[in-house]
């Protein structure tokens, strides 16, 4: 067993980094991106009477255009890009531009650590740029280019295919540039998952603000199911079929056939909009933070009441039914009636010996529950307008906003790995038959 962990926990990282890989392409592939989601979001407020000037709303300058290509890496080759993700090559950072005035000067500035602003001056001398190179450019491994107006008029084209071919009408391109930047180790194994350009925030940070409300729902609902479940698919198991498991059966199949979000949604016209016994959207009520410790947990149960149920119902009714399906299986296994013909006690025999085995498939479904309890359900999430953990990746994805998407997964194929390789350890230590090499 132990052989099998490591090895399993070696090819873990394999797996993640083709798993986020494979992603990584087809968000590169897939067409529009960060740039077309702003102009479209841009042309709808335009039309929409929401922008004073609708003829520059309709547009992204040429300047906003580029500095979201290098900040999404959207102007490196994929392979490269995804490697400055992982951390395994330096990207660039910190880059400021400047054009050359008609003197042949230019001035881009920076900031020092403390804040404060620093001018250089770039005299251009052909290609070659002239400066006076004061210290803190040695010693942050500050670098200069400039860049002709071909160059920012082919750079142009390769960002919007419809830009014109003349360099004159591409925005500001009239003038040659000097660009300052520098390389560093930004990355994955640096610690930094980016930051999200539709909010402007660390990923790392948004998915650990959105982790606990999923792992509220996620934990309450799997201990609710499993508390519920076993017991009642013991029962079925122990009264099958009788009247009570024929009826509890049906509830069972109703229950399992309703999506949740179908459910929540029944439940909020019916029980919130109608009757008004529970709220409508949100995890607490507007005057949370002025109520008692009594009245907080009160409001939250209030609230949670709703969106747990429909976090459970399919999710148990399932569990029921295999829980109920295995223990008859094993009931009438032989060595079950070996038991009893040699006179053991017959409900004995079924918690001691029975009950063992037939838990089995329930554990080797540990792993989809894990997953839940930290993806959350986007559907519900939506729903009941829940701000957790399934609702970020849901945002992620309509805004096609790249760095959140790779984090999420990230965190997502993570979960997926260590709940499989949970499910397979409880297994081999329910069922000594089992043998992992």
């Amino acid at each position: 067993m132990r052989e099998y962990i490591i090895k399993r926990l070696l090819l873990a990282p394999v797996t993640i980094v083709g798993v986020t890989l494979l992603v990584f392409c087809l968000t590169r592939l897939v067409p529009g991106g960060p740039v077309e989601r702003i102009m479209q979001e841009q042309a709808i407020g335009a039309l929409s009477g929401e922008k004073a000037d609708a003829a520059s709303s309709s547009s992204v300058s040429e300047d906003e255009r580029e500095r979201l290509a290098e900040l999404f890496n959207l102007d490196e080759p994929a392979w490269k890009a995804y490697l400055q993700w992982l951390g395994l090559a330096r990207r660039r950072v910190d880059i400021t531009k400047a054009e050359f005035n008609d003197d042949g000067f230019a001035y881009p500035t920076t900031s020092a650590p403390d804040g404060s602003p620093r001018v250089l001056s770039v005299r251009r001398c052909g290609s070659v740029p002239e400066f006076r190179q004061p210290t803190w450019f040695a010693e942050e491994d500050w670098r200069i280019r400039i860049e002709s107006p071909a160059e920012r008029a082919e750079r142009s084209r390769a960002r919007n295919p419809l830009t014109p071919s003349s360099p004159q009408k591409v925005g500001n391109a009239q003038r040659a540039r000097v660009i300052l930047f520098r390389y560093e180790w930004d990355g994955l194994l640096q610690g930094n998952l980016g930051k999200s350009y539709k909010y402007n925030e660390p990923v790392l940070d948004m998915m650990l603000s959105r982790l606990p409300v999923s792992l509220y729902f996620g934990i309450l609902g799997a201990l609710l199911m499993y508390l519920i479940s076993i017991p009642l698919g013991i029962w079925k198991a122990l009264h099958h079929r009788s009247f009570a498991d024929a009826v509890t059966g049906t509830l069972l199949y109703v229950g399992y056939a309703i999506p949740g979000f179908a459910l929540g949604a029944i439940l909020l016209i019916y029980l919130g909009a109608r009757l008004e016994y529970f709220p409508l959207y949100g995890l607490t009520s507007p005057d949370f933070d002025s109520l008692s410790i009594l009245g907080k947990l009160t409001d939250l149960a209030h609230h949670t009441a709703l969106p747990l149920a429909c976090y459970v119902t399919g999710s148990l009714a399932l569990t029921t039914m295999m829980m109920k399906g295995s223990l008859l299986d094993q009931i009438s296994a032989d060595y079950m009636r070996t038991a009893v013909a040699k006179g053991a006690n017959y409900r004995r025999a079924v918690w001691r010996h029975a009950l063992r085995n037939a838990i089995i498939p329930i554990a080797s479904g540990l792993g989809g529950v894990i997953c839940s309890v930290v993806g959350g359900s986007i559907l519900i999430e939506r729903v009941f307008d829940i701000r957790g953990f399934g609702m970020l990746c849901y945002q992620a994805l309509m805004d096609k906003d790249y760095a959140l998407i790779m984090g999420s997964l990230l965190l997502s194929s993570i979960v997926i790995v260590l709940g499989n390789l949970t499910s397979d350890i409880l297994v081999a230590s329910l069922d000594p038959r089992i043998k992992f090499r």
